[in-house]
Formats: structure tokens, sequence, C-alpha cells
């Protein structure tokens, strides 16, 4: 019996996050997150999704790209327990696993074609610019929304643990940024409030300056206390969106 099976992505998915840094950690806690999936031949038939627009959610099966293959891990430290502690790799959404797949809910905002691609509009990701889809299913609210279940060790969502402010000079930039991607000051808040450093630089007291980067564009901001002070946002090279 041949236990080795060779998956074929049916999509790429253009993401608003072009860098693994600040992906928040779980789908739909940032709804301004916005994505387009595009089909690629020759799954990108209109039948194929006749449909598909009368469900609101959608799971998406992906592979979790820019981590070495081979480099699962039994047991990993979660984000949610601080980072201070070891549990097995199949008790959390790692992306360090035996086979790199992940599933992800998010909205389903539209589809369309353009320039003769199939394109499906989605928001609430948090997956990382150019990752492989390998399957899509509608989410079903009757079966997949169980409301005795338990969380384990997250059991409950994050709540924001920063307050971001902008500078006059950050303000302005994002003002600019908004007629190429709407809701663009919104999602730099989200991202930040959720504080996406990891626990060691949470605990190094002397770098407070961070950059992170969101489409093309680079955020500059620092910490001090329970504040984020947004003070930069510039364009980097322009990259083609959809």
């Amino acid at each position: 019996m041949d236990n080795t099976f060779t998956f074929k992505p049916i999509g790429i998915l253009h993401s608003c996050f072009t860098e693994k840094f600040g992906i928040p950690r779980q789908p739909r806690l940032v709804s301004e997150a916005r994505a387009v999936l595009e089909i690629l031949p020759p799954y990108d038939q209109d039948e194929a999704f006749n449909d598909l627009d009368k469900f609101s959610h959608l799971w998406l099966v992906f592979v979790f790209h820019g981590i070495e293959k081979g480099k699962w891990r039994p047991t990993v430290r979660p984000p949610r327990l601080g980072g201070n502690r070891r549990i097995g790799v199949f008790a959390t959404r790692s992306g360090f696993r035996p086979n790199s797949t992940g599933l992800s809910a998010v909205v389903l905002d539209g589809i369309r074609r353009q320039n003769g691609m199939l394109l499906l509009e989605l928001s609430g990701v948090d997956l990382l610019d150019q990752t492989p889809v390998l399957d899509i299913k509608p989410y079903l609210p009757y079966t997949d929304c169980i409301p005795e279940a338990v969380g384990g060790f997250a059991a409950d969502p994050p709540c924001p643990s920063l307050t971001v402010e902008f500078s006059d000079t950050a303000k302005k930039a994002c003002k600019r940024q908004e007629s190429r991607y709407p809701g663009f000051s919104k999602l730099v808040s989200r991202v930040l409030e959720a504080d996406p450093r990891p626990a060691y630089m949470k605990e190094n007291q002397e770098r407070n300056d961070f950059g992170i980067r969101l489409y093309d564009v680079n955020i500059r901001w620092s910490v001090k206390g329970e504040t984020v002070l947004v003070y930069a946002i510039e364009p980097m090279v322009l990259r083609q969106h959809l």
C-alpha cells in the first residue's frame, strides 16, 4: 500500500500579509485583513464554483509556506502561553507539523473575473501572501459550529493588549494609503493592538522600535508601556495587485 500522496494547489492566495511577522494567530481576529484567492487552471471553471456565493464563509485547506520542509517539531511554544511552555504540536495549530497543512475559516466577500482569472475575494484571513491553497470547502454552521466544544489552553479569544496611536505624519500617510487599500488605518490598528511581538521581544526592554509590512507598505512603530506609536508609513517597491 502506497502511503505517499502528492497534492497540486488549486489556487494561490494574494494576501495583505507580505511577511510572517504580524499575521493574526487565528482567522477572523482581524476582519480588515483581506486577500484574493487566484484559482489556477484547470480548476478555474465557472461551473466548479456554482452556488459557492450562497455561503458566507469558507474553509481553506492550505500549505504553510516559508517553513523549511522536514522541520516539524514534536513540541512547540504557543504564543497564547507566552512562548514559555512547550506542548505537543498536535495540540496546536503551529506550522511546524509532519505535513505542513493548515485549515482556515475565512469570509467570502465575492467572486469575480479579472483579465480572464477567476478570483475569490476574502477577508478575516490569517495567511501569508503567496500561500498555496489545496482545497475549498463551504462552512456549514449547523455542523461546523459546536457550542459545547472545549478549547483547551485557548478557550477564549485573545484580547487587545496595546493601545495604538498615530503620529500626525503617520495619519496623513494612512489617508493616502486608504485610496489603494480601503480600511488600511483600521488594519494597522487591529494588527498592532494584538501585539505581534514574540515573547522574547516583549521581554527585551532595550528594544522598543519595530517594523511591520502590510501589502507593499512598511509601518514603523515603537512601544512604550502599553502604548504603540505608529510614527512612519513608507511605501516600498510596488508589486502587482489583483
